[in-house]
């Protein structure tokens, strides 16, 4: 290839890529100035608006700015390389951006910020912020950003578009399930669901005797499966069992896939019934609410209603990976800590906003042991073929498709031990942290005191990563990362 074909290559692709990412500069801005609207309520904040005013007009500036100098672009149908790359810059954007005011209003240093940013960004959580002493603007941010996570920066951006690269980028981001055959349609679907889940959310937490600001950044982190809390105790603050029975629906509808909220909505609870994730949630909630209830809650707290209130609601927390906690966990013994490790590594639903390794993929490969168990009673040339009921039919799981898998499930692991040897090196028990960087990878945000703002630099950026890697799924930073290297490579090679 000539040097002038490789740069008009360049150029055309990275021109239409840009152009994506000026659609998400200037949503950034817009989404900036809804904090400023807390001021409305809380007029002794007005002066901190102009943080968040001064960082819109420069965001929404520059995406403008970026969309006018591509708009005579034809941009056509994206590869599935260029999706990836949108979705990782779109993503690092996203969080540089998020970080500043942050910083700014929490007196946080550069990677602190980054790390609160990412924390929401990814629904994970975990926080370095003083909540207590924290202002308001800055507590609804936090929300903002996590319940605008959750939804996904891919599904925010496919409302707004058309076309076959409106599927890519949603794919690509590992937002997968359509639910009607119009890609935009489905996405602006999806923002429904999602946003009719935090405003029921707000009014019942109101009604179970929250404040109208509480409400509203609890539902927020809730149906995002986020986690942030305006208290430092989360949930536990309140101490009341209204507002536990309002979070767990909201924590388990967050982690519902939305392809399965839409089946419920149109009435296919037959389908519903046989989907291998509500199976799975349904094993593991039971079987670890029982194990913790006996192993850890009935010694540790006083009173059956206590004793059985904690252990529903931890590990509904844990396996949705929300991160909402009615109690601390530093005098719980092993048994109970380990099983919290095990509900966050699971996670969520595929395709909702819940993270960990995704309850499909655990009942794929429980499928896949049997299939293999079952082989051996059959002559050795019978073909076994496995079928997955993934959303509202089954369909054939290939060799491909389970190599794929095997790979995520490598890497995950992988990264996971790496993680917690790094946190063991900087003077954390194994165990604690099994369950910290469970969390973080997990982008669960539970604790057991590790996380903190006085943290080593070497923790936060790893737990960092581990949140940031659990919410793209490896593959999405990995593909991405190669390409920008090679595509970098090219062009300083050139002829």
């Amino acid at each position: 290839m000539t040097a002038e074909r490789t740069l008009s290559y360049l150029k055309h692709r990275y021109g239409r890529i840009f152009f994506y990412l000026g659609d998400i500069l200037t949503f950034l801005g817009y989404l900036m100035l809804l904090p400023t609207l807390v001021c409305i309520f809380y007029p002794e904040e007005s002066y901190l608006s102009l943080t968040f005013v001064l960082a819109a007009l420069i965001t929404n500036f520059l995406g403008l700015s970026i969309k006018k100098r591509f708009e005579n672009l034809d941009v056509g149908a994206l590869t599935h390389e260029e999706s990836e790359i949108i979705v990782f810059l779109s993503w690092m954007i996203a969080v540089i951006i998020s970080a500043y005011p942050i910083a700014q209003l929490g007196s946080l240093n550069f990677s602190q910020a980054i790390f609160e940013s990412v924390s929401g960004w990814t629904t994970t959580g975990l926080s370095v912020v003083d909540v207590e002493n924290a202002p308001r603007i800055l507590l609804f941010w936090r929300s903002l950003i996590q319940l605008a996570g959750g939804a996904g920066l891919a599904i925010i951006m496919v409302s707004a578009i058309t076309g076959s690269r409106a599927s890519g980028i949603s794919i690509s981001e590992g937002r997968g399930d359509q639910l009607v055959p119009h890609v935009k349609k489905s996405a602006e679907i999806v923002l429904t669901i999602y946003l009719g889940y935090a405003l029921a959310g707000t009014l019942a937490y109101k009604f179970a005797g929250m404040s109208l600001f509480d409400a509203l950044n609890h539902s927020f982190a809730a149906v995002s499966t986020g986690g942030f809390s305006t208290k430092a105790a989360s949930i536990g603050h309140w101490d009341s069992l209204a507002i536990e029975i309002v979070t767990l629906p909201l924590m388990f509808l967050g982690s519902l896939s939305f392809l399965s909220a839409w089946m419920a909505i149109e009435g296919k609870f037959k389908n519903l019934a046989e989907n291998g994730e509500i199976k799975i949630f349904c094993v593991f909630a039971s079987l670890a609410t029982l194990l913790i209830f006996w192993l850890t809650c009935w010694k540790l707290y006083p009173g059956l209603n206590k004793s059985i209130r904690v252990a529903i609601f931890e590990t509904v927390s844990a396996l949705t990976t929300t991160g909402f906690s009615t109690v601390p966990y530093n005098d719980w013994n092993s048994p109970g800590i380990m099983t919290m490790i095990i509900l966050m590594l699971v996670g969520g639903g595929s395709c909702s906003t819940a993270g960990g390794l995704k309850q499909i993929r655990v009942w794929i490969l429980y499928q896949q042991i049997k299939c293999e168990i079952y082989r051996f009673f059959y002559p050795p040339k019978t073909v076994l073929e496995l079928e997955i009921n993934e959303g509202d039919s089954a369909r054939s799981f290939s060799d491909a498709r389970f190599r794929n898998l095997a790979v995520f499930f490598s890497i995950y692991i992988f990264s996971y031990f790496v993680g917690v040897l790094v946190l063991t090196a900087n003077g954390a028990s194994v165990q604690q942290a099994m369950f910290e960087f469970a969390s973080s990878l997990g982008t669960v945000g539970l604790s057991v005191g590790i996380t903190s703002a006085n943290m080593p630099d070497t923790v936060l950026w790893v737990e960092t990563a581990g949140m940031f890697l659990g919410r793209l799924e490896f593959f999405v930073v990995i593909v991405s990362l190669l390409r920008l290297f090679k595509d970098t490579r090219l062009y300083f090679s050139r002829k």
